[in-house]
């Protein structure tokens, strides 16, 4: 994952403008999709394109891998994979999938699946997932309905991404805080003030997608809050919940416990020089070398409103409605996709979580990636990306608000209050492009 959602919103504009000509356009997305079963595809011998972003960390090690073992299981598939940035995927798959010339199977991440959708750029995948006898139980809670639009299943989910707590243990034990993690509002309070007596600001909060984004939205719903309405129309993220929690990120800058004007991977940086005890940042980081030689533990959020809640993005497999696309090809891809969500206990080496329950809750998983456990157990109470079409530009302006609040700018409840309108400006254009 690591710079997906930032390389991504380079492109909003760009994929937003496409909508307006593809929306326009599109008849809806096609629902053919060939013969798809839990059995392995037994047609004639077909190539099936697929587009991925995974080029950093482990993932370009790992997905050649897998392919590679599909394909010697599978005389009558050949996959190719193609991997590229987040963003030129963004960007060109749109009108490839128009021309003909767009890959058979790709990864999305949940916020990009309902546009897709509302383009008619993917098949309907519910004839795939009943097919390879997928269902709801079979993911975290809410992932699999994540991928629906408009009551229409567009995808399958592939993996999760938690946000948790990384502590350096070493800084606590040399400033004399108690190492035990807190746990709630109080705990963590008490810590970063003993952290502060010592001499050490404590958490780094800072103004960017990664992490300060993130940590603002866990807030908002661990203060009962949400980021919009439930049909997508209006932003909420500027309610009392989300005054309150974007007040607790400043409230550390003003006591004290952070720094002002944090820089982009900052707070990271400086958990690993051992400058402060506490990240809020994501499972990608587990697998990052520069913890290596730092004495490190993870957990879970502390609780620090009156529900538990994490952030989480996903990524989910998806079946392009290719010009002329092969029902063949695609069933093919929908062997892929089963025999690669069956095989992804190793996907863990990425930093990410398997989708699939079985995968992940096999105890194996645990006892090879012990440092995934405190991520696992969030699961339960994780909210994902909003299910709407184009909702990225819309969550770009939260990240302004964060950061104008942050940098003292504005107060939380001024830079809210004005992101919140030009978010819904932004969802009264998405309506109009994509349809209501």
């Amino acid at each position: 994952m690591n710079r997906s959602l930032v390389t991504r919103a380079v492109t909003v504009a760009t994929v937003v403008g496409l909508g307006v000509s593809l929306a326009g356009c599109s008849s809806g997305a096609s629902s053919t999709t060939g013969s798809v079963s839990g059995a392995d595809y037994t047609g004639p011998k077909v190539t099936v394109d697929f587009w991925n972003g995974w080029t950093g960390g482990a993932a370009p090690t790992i997905v050649p891998e897998l392919v590679k073992q599909f394909n010697a299981e599978h005389d009558n598939i050949v996959v190719k994979s193609v991997p590229m940035e987040w963003a030129d995927i963004s960007a060109k798959m749109p009108l490839a999938i128009k021309a003909g010339k767009g890959p058979d199977v790709a990864v999305a991440h949940g916020d990009d699946v309902a546009t897709y959708a509302a383009q008619g750029l993917l098949l309907d995948s519910g004839d795939i997932v009943d097919g390879l006898g997928y269902t709801a139980d079979d993911f975290p809670e809410g992932l699999f309905e994540g991928n629906q639009y408009q009551g229409t299943q567009y995808g399958i989910p592939w993996s999760v991404t938690p946000l948790g707590l990384y502590v350096n243990n070493d800084v606590l034990k040399a400033a004399g805080v108690d190492t035990t993690v807190p746990t709630d509002a109080a705990s963590y309070e008490k810590s970063l003030a003993a952290l502060k007596a010592a001499g050490v600001q404590g958490e780094w909060v800072d103004g960017y997608v990664f992490t300060g984004t993130f940590e603002f939205q866990s807030l908002l719903w661990q203060f009962g809050g949400d980021l919009y309405d439930e049909d997508v129309t209006e932003a909420t993220f500027n309610s009392d919940a989300g005054v309150q929690a974007l007040q607790h990120m400043v409230d550390q800058i003003d006591k004290g416990y952070s720094p002002k004007n944090v820089p982009q991977d900052g707070n990271f940086n400086a958990l690993v020089k051992g400058e402060n005890a506490y990240n809020w940042n994501g499972v990608w980081q587990t697998t990052n070398e520069a913890l290596q030689d730092v004495d490190f533990s993870v957990a879970p959020l502390p609780q620090i409103g009156t529900e538990k809640a994490v952030w989480s993005s996903s990524t989910d497999w998806i079946f392009p409605s290719n010009k002329g696309q092969s029902a063949d090809e695609t069933s093919a891809a929908a062997t892929f996709v089963k025999w690669m969500n069956d095989n992804s206990a190793g996907w863990a080496e990425t930093g990410e979580l398997p989708a699939a329950n079985d995968v992940r809750e096999d105890p194996a998983l645990v006892e090879e990636y012990p440092n995934l456990k405190p991520f696992l157990d969030q699961l339960p109470y994780a909210h994902y990306e909003t299910v709407a079409p184009g909702i990225t530009a819309a969550n770009a302006e939260i990240t302004t608000a964060v950061g104008e609040a942050v940098l003292g700018k504005k107060t939380p409840k001024e830079a809210l209050d004005d992101a919140a309108a030009q978010a819904d400006k932004i969802l009264e254009q998405n309506a109009q492009t994509y349809g209501g």
